[in-house]
């Protein structure tokens, strides 16, 4: 099998693997072996899968379909990393992060623009590698990553509507960033962001410019 037949094969398994937790399977492997053999067992193969992809990815060839543009990435990759570092920050979408729903003001900082860093995030990272590069196997292994994250965003809304507080926390929150703000349904407070997290996204994006190939 050639290596691009085989970099579209460890791709389908790979978002394969992360949709499982959308699907009916993940209650039943739940129930037959408890919540954190789950995870465990889930980590491990999300991590077989991703190690196949890159390996694929690194043996396929290169076939160019545009001209990438550089300039680009340069705007979105700093934008990814501060939406990735300030994401993890009192996020409520994140898995086990339901009692977050029930404070007083559950979005705050990051979430105020968008109720999705972290998904954001990793949009605007592939997004950007596959209009740097501008080849056919970055737009299989990128555009994976641009799939996972953007509908990942809807399932994880999905599952989090059966908690009782998320009308509330939608309400005031929007999947689009500035979307909520713009409608006037919440506003923007510095403080709450800070400046470490941020810098620390800045500086993770410098680091990762500095080594880059």
């Amino acid at each position: 099998m050639d290596p691009l037949s085989l970099l579209v094969i460890a791709t389908a398994a790979f978002l394969a693997t992360h949709f499982v937790t959308s699907t009916p399977l993940r209650p039943a492997l739940v129930n037959a072996m408890g919540e954190w053999p789950y995870r465990g067992l889930y980590s491990l193969i999300a991590l077989i899968t991703l190690g196949w992809m890159i390996w694929a990815y690194t043996a396929a060839p290169r076939e160019p379909l545009w001209v990438g543009s550089r300039e680009i990435a340069f705007v979105l990759m700093p934008v990814a990393f501060v939406l990735l570092a300030c994401g993890y920050w009192r996020n409520p979408t994140m898995v086990g992060a339901d009692k977050l729903l029930k404070s007083e003001d559950p979005a705050r900082g990051m979430i105020r623009i968008t109720r999705h860093p972290i998904m954001w995030g990793i949009m605007l990272w592939a997004a950007a590698h596959i209009l740097a590069r501008g080849d056919l196997k970055s737009l299989i292994f990128f555009g994976a990553f641009l799939v996972l994250a953007g509908l990942g965003t809807l399932f994880m809304d999905a599952r989090k509507r059966a908690n009782p507080d998320w009308p509330r926390f939608a309400a005031v929150t929007s999947h689009i960033p500035f979307v909520a703000i713009a409608q006037g349904r919440n506003r923007i407070v510095w403080r709450e962001i800070g400046w470490l997290r941020p810098a620390i996204g800045l500086a993770v994006f410098v680091a990762v410019l500095l080594f880059h190939p």
